[in-house]
């Protein structure tokens, strides 16, 4: 085995984001395409000489290959060790949780979340440092840089390591240690939870229906949930992880779950449905004729969070995505709880749960987590409701009709404007942006205009300022326009609107979000010209 020292320059769009660097597969398979932006992750972090590595991704296209030149990169510049899941599989909630019980210096995730994965779809890299967190963009600055600078990339010329055997084998001069993906999760999850409790739950002829959609998630659930907890087999599905997904969109939400919501809304529904998404993070939470919307689910475990051991003691506090409804702000200030507001991005959760300031957070986009990882994590919201439901004896829409009596109801939605041109996209959002401060005071679709800004963040903890944000536009009575670009899709731009309005009328609580949202949905097109600059009619996905 040798050390070959590769020729390179900077290829351009390098940038990682939120969650990484994410393209379509082509592009990740370009010559050196890969290679220099995992030789940036290096030279961007102070090298990989005697370091020790976490690996794992979600079993989409190419990331067995990936996972061979990473490892092979990884003992050409000196890593002493990397610890990998089975086969490249690892969830990225389990990945963190690997990452912080070895204390190692991080991990690299091979993942583009909810995205369709395929030969001609997303595939995604992702660094997540020491406190297992997606890298601050601190940190993913200094790693553009270095896609910039970079002449030459390391990498050994080997035979491929084996995979799919569990222990230690070494490459080059580095260990490489393969562990079962669901072990030390599902041990981190029996800590958590009451796992005996959620057992008598199945006992008791209590029914589940968990939507793997053919991702990372499926041998996690079919361990625990049939596994251990002994729910009926069959009632994980769609559970074999599949590099294209099982041809279809792992993203947790009625769309793309729309088997398992026909389930639950139909004829001899089970008491419980869960989805989660490619690599494991996100989840979907819908009872017997009862969607629950993430914001609410967040509201939701906050409030009931007593009800399970780890947080038994109380909370020490929450937070949530500015996008995120204001749900969790009610149950915040009926419980005396701070409340933090951040920007959309789990890497700003990270120091708010270092510094001990927040248990629970959570984002409108269907993640959900808390201070036991520092990432969002599916099955263990799955789990913590489970956990609910097992102590509260009740059924999903029981608890939400409970919960929405006592705290009010923040209705609320998520439209989606997908592969929008990036050019009309953005017009959208400076022609709003301008105006934003002529907006108060105005009235549109019969709502009074009382506040618009553009949101800004200065971190608690570290002093750090994030701005450009999201534009708001707050109208009388509690409703809420926000309007942002994501950062997640792959092609052209995703324009995300997001509609709140609170509802305190007990004869109120039980409308259809959309009908309930309507005069806020027809400000938002007005305000921002949504139809007439996207050139659409409507959104692509509503949630």
């Amino acid at each position: 085995m040798s050390v070959q020292r590769i020729s390179t320059k900077p290829i351009e769009g390098q940038k990682p984001g939120t969650s990484g660097l994410r393209k379509k597969t082509p592009v990740f398979m370009q010559p050196h395409y890969l290679e220099n932006f995992v030789q940036a992750i290096w030279n961007g972090t102070g090298g990989a000489e005697g370091k020790t590595y976490v690996l794992g991704g979600d079993g989409r296209y190419f990331g067995d290959r990936a996972a061979q030149v990473i490892l092979r990169m990884a003992a050409a510049s000196g890593a002493k060790k990397v610890i990998v899941g089975q086969n490249a599989i690892l969830s990225t909630p389990a990945a963190s949780h690997l990452i912080r019980k070895r204390q190692t210096d991080g991990g690299i995730i091979m993942s583009a979340s909810h995205n369709p994965g395929g030969p001609k779809e997303d595939f995604g890299v992702k660094f997540n440092t020491p406190n297992g967190g997606p890298a601050p963009e601190g940190v993913t600055e200094k790693i553009f840089q270095a896609t910039k600078d970079i002449s030459e990339y390391l990498i050994l010329e080997s035979q491929d390591v084996d995979l799919s055997t569990l222990g230690s084998r070494t490459l080059g001069g580095m260990e490489v240690e393969v562990v079962d993906p669901v072990a030390d999760y599902a041990e981190l999850m029996r800590e958590i939870f009451d796992f005996d409790k959620i057992r008598a739950l199945f006992q008791s002829g209590f029914r589940i229906r968990f939507d793997a959609m053919h991702a990372v998630t499926g041998p996690y659930a079919k361990a625990i949930l049939e596994g251990e907890l002994g729910a009926p087999a069959g009632s994980v599905v769609n559970a074999v992880p599949s590099p294209d997904f099982g041809g279809g969109h792992p993203d947790p939400n009625p769309i793309w779950a729309k088997d398992l919501m026909d389930t639950m809304f139909g004829a001899d529904a089970p008491d419980f449905g869960a989805a989660s998404d490619g690599d494991g993070d996100r989840n979907m939470i819908v009872g017997r004729n009862a969607y629950v919307t993430p914001s609410d689910s967040l509201a939701v475990l906050a409030a009931n969070a007593t009800l399970v051991p780890a947080y038994a003691g109380g909370l020490k506090g929450v937070a949530r995505s500015m996008p995120t409804s204001k749900a969790l702000d009610r149950v915040a200030d009926s419980l005396g709880l701070a409340c933090y507001e951040t920007p959309t991005g789990w890497k700003f959760f990270g120091n708010l749960l270092d510094a001990g300031r927040a248990t629970l957070c959570g984002e409108e986009s269907a993640g959900t987590g808390s201070d036991h990882v520092r990432e969002k994590d599916g099955l263990w919201a799955v789990l913590f409701w489970l956990n609910v439901l097992a102590e509260r004896r009740e059924s999903v829409a029981d608890i939400m009709a409970a919960h929405w009596a006592k705290y009010g109801r923040n209705y609320y939605s998520r439209h989606d404007y997908e592969a929008v041109d990036s050019a009309a996209a953005n017009g959208l959002v400076d022609a709003l942006r301008a105006r934003l401060a002529d907006l108060p005071g105005q009235t549109v679709a019969g709502l009074r205009i009382e506040a618009a800004d553009e949101f800004a963040y200065d971190d608690p903890v570290d002093g750090s300022h994030s701005a450009a944000q999201g534009l708001r536009v707050m109208t009388e009575g509690g409703g809420r326009i926000v309007l942002r670009l994501s950062g997640t899709g792959t092609e052209g731009a995703t324009l995300r609107v997001y509609l709140e309005r609170v509802e305190t009328d007990p004869a109120r609580l039980q409308d259809d979000p959309q009908a309930a949202l309507a005069s806020i949905i027809a400000a938002a097109d007005q305000i921002a010209g949504i139809r007439e600059r996207t050139g659409r009619e409507a959104p692509d996905v509503i949630t």
